[in-house]
């Protein structure tokens, strides 16, 4: 049901005939009754993007929720166990991503490994994610979003907890390969899940909360580090690290048990014939649409995983950092993040979706700069940098999970969003294999640079996409 429609249907049960009136009202009840079926409160805040400035809530008339957390009490039960599963997912696929990061410099020592051979190993998770994305998306359409969920979640699990027994550089390699299915198929279905639970005018701040899980993953995954680096020596607490990577585990109990699928896009699902087509998202009518979303995402994740992958060892190496002095400073960063994350969500819902994105990709470029670039003996000034950095870096994710679901259909939204996401992290993932290949002439912090040069890719992407706030998931 589109936003003319359902306005439409609002200024008819407002004005027409008696007859017209019940009619109307049927039909607005009709189409919108799966959210109102999970228990839902009918939310009634400031303009969603609406032509006429009126939500398709006004029109079946109840209650009202303006307050700053409607988005979740307008969830209804159903919709807030979905949040609590996709936020778990991914603050969990954060904590067993960064474990290797934070570990990285002690598994270049022990396998006697260049800088260079040191990034490729985040590269190869990057790339094998983009057809974790792929694969998930479509299974995502065809299977439905919590199932695809709980395999995705069991998928990269499973493979960090091998990393940790691998004997070899190679034998890392292909286990990180790996797990890059299960880390790039689980925002493909989480985001979707939870998406397609909200109300339009809330859905950005309510996927930008799931979002926000990635910076409690991480500060969980820097304290588990500390603890570890400190209790175990060096070569075997990289693989301590990485068996803790079992966590997730617990996870999927709680799935199994408490989440379902939207009731509306389950119905959908099983009576709609073209579903999980992958060859769809290139047809005419939406090849442009995949090819710039997917051009945003590389550009956003290409400056985001030079920054995730090199902070660490930059901090160590060249700004001469302990184990509790990183710690320290990745702190400062990781709380800009979370702050970022809940922030853009809000922003995303007011300036709109493509303001939201321009506007972090540009500060987020020059912080990448300032922050690489500070004199010797200033780590002051980078330990209070790291918050703004934190927070923009973080602030631009806020909106792909509204913004990509909102540009495909529902028997393509999965397939959409799986491939356009993970395509931009195999893309993106390049950055930093270059800056690995590039800090032995440049210097990490040097070569950190072309992280701010991905940014400008995305705001690229930008002139070709459409601005979707308000837009209703049908």
């Amino acid at each position: 049901m589109s936003s003319h429609d359902a306005d439409t249907t609002a200024d008819t049960t407002a004005n027409t005939t008696t007859a017209k009136t019940t009619a109307a009202t049927a039909k607005a009840t009709a189409e919108t009754a799966p959210s109102h079926a999970t228990g839902t409160s009918h939310a009634t805040g400031p303009g969603t993007g609406h032509a006429t400035g009126t939500s398709r809530d006004t029109a079946t008339g109840t209650g009202h929720d303006t307050g700053a957390f409607a988005w979740y009490r307008t969830l209804g039960k159903k919709g807030k166990r979905a949040f609590v599963g996709a936020a778990g997912g991914w603050g969990l696929d954060s904590y067993d991503f960064q474990v290797l990061p934070l570990s990285l410099v002690a598994i270049t020592a022990y396998f006697g490994i260049s800088t260079g051979q040191a990034g490729l190993l985040t590269t190869v998770t990057l790339l094998v994610s983009a057809l974790g994305g792929v694969i998930a998306g479509i299974m995502a359409d065809r299977i439905g979003r919590v199932r695809t969920l709980m395999i995705t979640v069991i998928t990269y699990a499973v493979f960090t907890v091998l990393c940790g027994f691998a004997t070899s550089y190679e034998t890392l390699l292909i286990f990180r390969a790996l797990q890059g299915l299960g880390f790039g198929g689980e925002w493909a279905a989480g985001a979707i899940l939870v998406a397609e639970y909200c109300k339009p005018r809330y859905r950005g701040r309510a996927v930008a909360f799931v979002q926000s899980s990635w910076a409690v993953g991480w500060a969980l995954a820097v304290l588990v580090y500390t603890l570890v680096f400190n209790l175990f020596p060096q070569d075997v607490a990289w693989r301590v690290l990485f068996w803790t990577g079992a966590l997730p585990a617990v996870l999927i109990i709680y799935l199994r048990r408490n989440v379902e699928d939207a009731p509306h896009v389950t119905e959908r699902r099983e009576t709609t014939k073209n579903k999980g087509s992958f060859a769809a998202i290139f047809k005419a009518g939406t090849f442009r649409t995949t090819f710039f979303a997917a051009l945003l995402a590389t550009g956003v994740q290409g400056g985001y995983y030079t920054l995730a992958t090199w902070l660490p060892t930059y901090l160590k190496k060249e700004r001469d950092l302990t184990v509790i002095g990183t710690g320290g400073y990745l702190a400062f960063l990781i709380s800009g993040a979370f702050i970022g994350y809940v922030t853009g969500g809000y922003l995303t819902d007011r300036l709109g979706r493509k303001k939201t994105f321009a506007l972090f990709a540009f500060l987020s470029a020059i912080l990448i700069v300032l922050y690489t670039q500070v004199p010797e003996g200033a780590n002051t000034v980078i330990l209070f940098l790291g918050f703004p950095l934190g927070f923009c870096t973080s602030a631009i994710f806020s909106g792909f999970g509204s913004f990509l679901a909102e540009l495909y259909p529902t028997a393509l939204r999965g397939t959409g969003q799986g491939f356009t996401y993970n395509f931009g992290r195999a893309v993106g993932a390049l950055f930093p294999a270059l800056v690995g290949f590039m800090a032995s002439t440049m210097g990490v912090g040097g070569a950190m640079i072309f992280g701010a040069v991905a940014y400008g890719i995305a705001v690229l992407a930008l002139l070709g996409l459409p601005e979707t706030l308000g837009r209703e998931l049908a």
